[in-house]
């Protein structure tokens, strides 16, 4: 299931993380903004998942959207399992600078004195994640027993360690950043947000190609294919325009 959270930033806005639940576990996938841990505690209370039964927590990808709350998260309940990717666990639980931070600086000295000022918004926004430990590290094929079986996907561009999840008996696909759903429709996510174009254009087409009936995306929400017809089309459609970062 999505639960939808939402949210007040430069307008209204909402995210949807997932919950995966069966009769041993409850896995929420991406746990918000730094700060967010009460609206997600509402959210699955209205569920009908009390917090405190989740076990554990996948993040997609260490963008602060999607990690932001999960310190605050292991601090009230310390019994949940916290899972990356190994290439994101380390700017996670920060043995590494994120990446976007180190993009900034990168590109420090060539910035106008506006998009300075912007940068320094963004560093400040990202630097209000902090590091969480990492107990479980998630590699590409890797099937964990969750409703049946859920495997994980590679799904680098957004973010180079970025992972998407398959859960086979419901043939449905948790998407992350990799894919968003906009104006009622699967388009990839915004390129401009993705540190590789390429990988994000060839990664949303893995997933749009799987034998999925439902995608559920963290920016735009649950995506039918009924709804949207064929993976060709879907893909055509999806390259047309651009989502949410």
């Amino acid at each position: 299931m999505a639960l939808k959270i939402d949210f007040s930033y430069g307008g209204r806005r909402s995210i949807y993380p997932a919950l995966l639940c069966d009769e041993h576990d409850r896995i929420l996938v991406d746990c918000g903004y730094p700060g967010f841990l009460p609206k997600l505690e509402r959210s699955a209370a209205e569920a009908g998942v009390p917090f405190g039964e989740i076990t554990g927590i996948v993040v997609t990808h260490h963008d602060y959207d999607h990690y932001g709350a999960l310190r605050e998260i292991l601090e009230k309940y310390p019994h949940i399992r916290a899972m990356s990717s190994d290439f994101d666990a380390p700017f996670i639980d920060g043995t590494k600078q994120s990446l976007r931070v180190s993009r900034i600086m990168e590109i420090w000295e060539s910035l106008s004195d506006s998009a300075r000022d912007a940068a320094k918004t963004l560093k400040k926004k990202l630097d209000a994640a902090k590091p969480a430990p990492i107990s479980l590290t998630l590699r590409n094929g890797d099937v964990m027993s969750w409703c049946g079986g859920t495997e994980i996907i590679a799904t680098p561009g957004h973010m180079p360690g970025h992972i998407s999840l398959y859960v086979r008996a419901l043939k449905t696909v948790i998407t992350g950043d990799a894919l968003v759903v906009a104006h009622g429709k699967l388009r990839v996510s915004d390129i401009h947000h993705a540190v590789d174009p390429k990988a994000a254009r060839d990664s949303a087409r893995k997933l749009l190609e799987m034998d999925a009936e439902k995608f559920i995306c963290y920016h735009g929400g649950v995506a039918s294919r009924h709804e949207e017809g064929t993976a060709a089309r879907l893909w055509r459609k999806s390259t047309q325009g651009s989502g949410h970062s």
